[in-house]
């Protein structure tokens, strides 16, 4: 059986943008100018070597070459690399910072456990649904006390059995 293969979702920016970027659909975005403002993305986020983000970031897999101002929350990785230059926390499950980079900020790398905020966030999904999905045992979760997390495999699994 052959399988068609989808095109890669592929977004080069070089020029200077402001406002509210949120890509729900996965995406290789490669931002190598100015942006100012919030980006929200699936897929992976390469901030290039030129460019400059005054901006507080969530996504997948995250790679900083140039200045971001701003703090950057990574679902699945961080890379900062020797030419970075970031001003703001961040927050992956998985951080490198390469020799030379320059980070001022707090750094915290989550677990594998996902709050429901920050389930919403990765599967750009509004959280109600979600809870939904949870009563009707259509996704695994566990409770603490009132609050509900979830384990990021678990989830990566049942995404790709329900695709």
């Amino acid at each position: 059986m052959l399988k068609r293969r989808e095109e890669e979702k592929i977004l080069d920016v070089n020029a200077a943008m402001q406002g509210s970027l949120v890509f729900s659909d996965p995406v290789n975005l490669r931002i190598n100018g100015k942006f100012e403002g919030s980006l929200t993305t699936r897929g992976s986020l390469t901030v290039g070597p030129t460019a400059s983000v005054i901006a507080d970031i969530v996504g997948e897999k995250i790679i900083v070459a140039g200045k971001v101002k701003g703090n950057i929350k990574a679902t699945t990785s961080l890379i900062l690399k020797a030419s970075s230059h970031v001003d703001g926390d961040i927050s992956a499950p998985r951080v490198s910072i390469e020799e030379g980079a320059v980070f001022n900020g707090r750094c915290r790398m989550s677990n594998g456990k996902l709050s429901l905020p920050e389930l919403s966030d990765y599967l750009a999904i509004e959280p109600e649904k979600i809870r939904e999905w949870v009563s009707s045992g259509k996704i695994p979760a566990q409770r603490e006390g009132v609050e509900l997390f979830f384990d990021r495999r678990e989830v990566e699994l049942w995404m790709k059995q329900n695709a």
